[in-house]
């Protein structure tokens, strides 16, 4: 049986092709530049030129394949034209999802997001409750709509089981925008102050366990896959310590951050640039988000790699990339 995977050049999708290869199956990718993703995935894979915002390139992708493991999408907080998030994350999706159906596919698992869920400020949730109202952001909404998506071709037979990462770092072929990025500027002294609040993280790989073992679950199932929630300034004490060099920034008062942000959002309706505190991003590690991933622990005995042990293998990774 083909695997087909998408997004196998990001940090989600490379690391569940590695465990795929790890477990003798046979992979497929789903790639823009054949070239590029030659020098970044393994050999072993099969790559096929296409893009998710392509229906003809998807449906080409997923002939012949039995399982599909949907993790391509945009990860950022802006973007200056924000129909981007549309296009890919809901639009491609759906393109994603209906050549998986019409192709009569046996497992389908989709990496959505935790920003999906309803929560309460400093209280922890699990999978029980979708939010109802619309996210703050243009991702975030994006992310629900695509979710809403998957749940109405799920409603017409595809397959689909949903796993819900919390904030994703690890070793990855590129340092795309997310939590490595932070990690590696970190790292390189590029960070001059650290944002107030928190976020909930995980370590890729297993991330990628998580998705492996949802494909045994009933259709339908939700898996939050999440380690723990950490201050920015434990993320960045935890890093120096696994990296062997760097400081801890200053953090930025909560008043001068909100200032930042609001002044930056409107200055990038005008300009077009990317503010320096998108407003979403603000909003979310104030939230102090709380995950909770013990139905993944029970369901499939999912466990989280330890904080330190993660970022320890992250920075070894990352020096062997030349990240850092």
């Amino acid at each position: 049986m083909i695997t087909l995977v998408t997004g196998a050049t990001g940090t989600v999708g490379a690391a569940v092709t590695d465990e795929l290869l790890a477990a003798g199956r046979r992979v497929r990718a789903l790639v823009r530049d054949v070239d590029r993703a030659r020098k970044l995935l393994p050999a072993a894979v099969e790559l096929v030129p296409g893009d998710i915002t392509d229906a003809a390139s998807v449906a080409a992708a997923v002939k012949g394949c039995g399982a599909v493991f949907h993790t391509a999408g945009l990860p950022e907080q802006w973007l200056k034209d924000p129909s981007r998030f549309v296009a890919v994350n809901v639009e491609g999706s759906k393109h994603v999802g209906e050549a998986a159906l019409a192709a009569g596919v046996a497992s389908f698992v989709y990496t959505s997001t935790i920003d999906v869920f309803a929560w309460q400020h400093d209280t922890a949730f699990d999978e029980t409750q979708l939010a109802t109202s619309p996210k703050g952001s243009h991702y975030e909404r994006s992310k629900q709509e695509a979710d809403r998506a998957m749940v109405a071709l799920q409603e017409r037979g595809l397959p689909v089981r949903y796993t819900h990462p919390s904030a994703v770092y690890g070793p990855a072929p590129v340092c795309n925008p997310g939590l490595n990025d932070v990690l590696v500027r970190l790292v390189r002294g590029k960070l001059p102050m650290l944002l107030p609040g928190g976020i909930p993280v995980v370590y890729a790989p297993d991330v990628a366990r998580g998705h492996l073992a949802a494909e045994s679950a009933p259709v339908g199932a939700r898996f939050i896959l999440s380690d723990r929630f950490v201050t920015l300034v434990e993320l960045a004490r935890e890093t120096i310590v696994a990296a062997g060099r760097g400081k801890v920034p200053r953090v930025m008062p909560i008043w001068m951050a909100r200032i930042v942000s609001g002044a930056g959002e409107g200055l990038a309706k005008v300009t077009r640039s990317a503010p320096l505190i998108p407003a979403g991003q603000l909003q979310f590690l104030l939230e102090s988000v709380h995950p909770s991933a013990e139905r993944a622990g029970r369901e499939l005995g999912w466990k989280a790699t330890p904080l330190a042990t993660g970022l320890a293998r992250t920075m070894t990774a990352f020096s062997e990339r030349g990240f850092l």
